[in-house]
């Protein structure tokens, strides 16, 4: 069964709702030297060339034009990240994604609407409380890895695909505990991953966005069905052991078989066996040592270990 990562909830509180971390952009100084450097030098020139008209009488209007005209030009420069994208709009059409790095706006026709991430990014959702396929309840904590893919639709096709991500993924997740049992739950959550996230990535495609892959990191059941679970657990892990231990005496006997043959054709073979056993034995230091009464003849009358003459030296003492 699949360990799941412990996250502490008090009984009768509803959980909140997730939230998306938004990071403000942080203020650009380079663009704002960029865009001073590029005034100061437009000044410069402006007065530099109006000088000789003002000589000739042309007014002081010439002068203010050209200032406007300088100063919407800094502010139509531009900057996006290497992982930003910027939707442009021209008079309230889309006309271009741009990025990264420095770009020109038309002044007072073209309009960034909205700068796209395309990193990858992670969002967490839950279902507290759901019903399996089996009727018992859950509560599932996951996460759900994905990116925007085609800027311009994230940015056209929804209005929060953020949001929108997170939504679409929590209701993926309770349509699928829904259509599975516990025990598939648990034991194959890989399965389960894949599900939500084929489920999620047939709404998102249409967004511009493609989920990575999904990771369950939390599921948890009654206290109740919890003991019932470990008993199982427990007694399918005696029958494996069970099993393996019957397995490996099919083993031992089927050698034991092969062992039996091969001694029964051949009785040196078999004899030479037991003497080995009995070598084994007196290497262990045992003092004494059972043998059966057909290897004692056989020692005997062939004196393999010279008992014969150690009988009769003793008895020779004796007398």
């Amino acid at each position: 069964m699949m360990l799941s990562k412990t996250i502490n909830r008090k009984s009768g509180l509803e959980r909140p709702p997730a939230k998306t971390a938004r990071k403000r952009r942080k203020p650009d100084f380079a663009l704002a030297l960029m865009r001073l450097i590029f005034l100061v030098i437009a000044m410069v020139s402006l007065l530099f060339a109006c000088a000789p008209l003002a000589q000739a009488g042309i007014p002081l209007l010439v002068f203010c034009v050209g200032s406007l005209a300088a100063f919407l030009l800094a502010f139509s420069l531009r900057k996006a990240y290497e992982w930003e994208r910027a939707i442009v709009l021209r008079l309230g059409k889309f006309h271009k994604v741009k990025g990264p790095g420095f770009f020109l706006l038309v002044p007072l026709i073209d309009q960034v609407c909205k700068i796209i991430d395309i990193r990858i990014r992670v969002t967490d959702f839950y279902a507290q409380e759901t019903l399996t396929g089996d009727s018992v309840t859950v509560n599932v904590d996951a996460f759900c890895f994905w990116l925007v893919w085609d800027p311009q639709k994230a940015a056209l096709e929804v209005e929060n695909y953020v949001d929108a991500v997170t939504l679409a993924s929590k209701a993926a997740l309770r349509n699928v505990i829904s259509k599975n049992d516990l025990t598939t739950f648990l034991a194959r959550g890989d399965l389960i991953e894949k599900q939500i996230q084929e489920e999620v990535e047939k709404q998102t495609t249409e967004w511009g966005i493609t989920v990575q892959y999904i990771e369950i990191t939390d599921v948890q059941v009654p206290q109740e069905l919890q003991d019932s679970l470990s008993r199982i657990a427990q007694a399918e892990r005696e029958k494996k052991g069970r099993t393996l231990l019957a397995e490996a005496e099919i083993e031992i006997a089927r050698k034991l078989e092969e062992a039996i043959s091969i001694y029964a054709k051949d009785a040196d073979a078999l004899k030479l066996r037991i003497l080995s056993i009995l070598n084994e034995g007196l290497k262990t230091g045992n003092s004494m040592m059972l043998v059966p009464n057909s290897l004692t003849e056989e020692l005997k009358t062939k004196d393999i270990f010279g008992l014969a003459a150690l009988n009769e030296l003793r008895m020779k003492n004796e007398e």
